[in-house]
């Protein structure tokens, strides 16, 4: 079985950082990885990406040729990829034992408008993919009770669309300084219904509380969302997300283990000299 990670949220919530930093951990624990660039915007990248859409498709070209605007010309792009996923599904049955990180776009109605994303996510199946989609919010938007409801609605919406295992994350921890261990920001992690409700009202107008009850209750019912922080600098921080994705995707359990490449080399080196 073939496993994936589906690297969501919005524009500037760290994607990138994210798939270069889980790709830098595995390396160094001696996992097979691959970096999928799916941003037909996307400039730069730490590492390079094995499989990359700007080679089928590039959104500077859109954008000349169609006079669409930035967004008009994204979403035209990953329509292309779909109505032509022939090119994405050679490209990644290249790939056997391996670990894909897909960088997605951070566009997100692409996630919630429309069924592109849940297209890509049914090739990935087809072609033998266990996937996993880890949804990125950027911790310094989490201030207080109401943006943190839109970040858990745009991260549901996500969940509900794409129908996979699915992690929420809240990206550049590093950034927040003391502010990373504070009380308030940790309620956000695993909340309690009850306070949300609470501090929430206490900052809406009384016309409001039917629907922050709705939506604290949605929250509560579902126990569908909570957030882990990641603190790139911080190496048990990185153990602990990719440790929620592979248990998501349940990765090794049908990994054969496999002798090391210079294993061989030692053994035939004992038996030149085997007297």
């Amino acid at each position: 079985m073939k496993h994936a990670i589906l690297v969501m949220g919005p524009a500037g919530c760290g994607k990138s950082t994210f798939c270069s930093t889980i790709l830098t951990h595995c390396q160094s624990i001696g996992r097979s990885v691959h970096l999928v660039n799916l941003d037909p915007a996307a400039e730069h990248f730490e590492y390079k990406p094995s499989i990359d859409l700007r080679d089928l498709i590039t959104l500077e070209d859109v954008v000349e040729e169609l006079q669409y605007g930035p967004n008009g010309g994204l979403v035209y792009c990953l329509e292309y990829l779909v109505n032509n996923i022939e090119w994405l599904e050679e490209q990644i049955e290249n790939f056997e034992d391996d670990y894909l990180i897909i960088d997605c776009p951070g566009q997100i109605e692409l996630y919630t408008h429309f069924p592109i994303m849940k297209n890509i996510v049914a090739t990935l199946t087809k072609c033998g993919y266990r996937t996993c989609g880890a949804y990125l919010l950027d911790s310094q938007f989490v201030q207080d009770v109401g943006k943190f409801f839109a970040g858990v609605m745009s991260a549901m919406s996500a969940m509900v669309q794409l129908e996979i295992p699915h992690i929420n994350v809240l990206s550049k921890m590093d950034l927040l300084g003391d502010r990373a261990e504070s009380y308030e920001l940790e309620r956000y992690f695993d909340p309690d219904p009850n306070l949300l409700l609470e501090d929430v009202n206490k900052e809406s107008s009384p016309k409001m509380h039917s629907l922050n009850r709705a939506l604290v209750q949605l929250i509560e019912e579902f126990n569908m969302v909570s957030f882990i922080p990641l603190n790139i600098n911080d190496e048990d921080s990185v153990t602990l997300v990719l440790s929620h994705i592979d248990n998501a995707i349940q990765y090794g359990e049908d990994v054969e283990p496999k002798e090391p490449k210079d294993m061989e080399d030692v053994e035939d080196d004992d038996e030149m000299y085997d007297f």
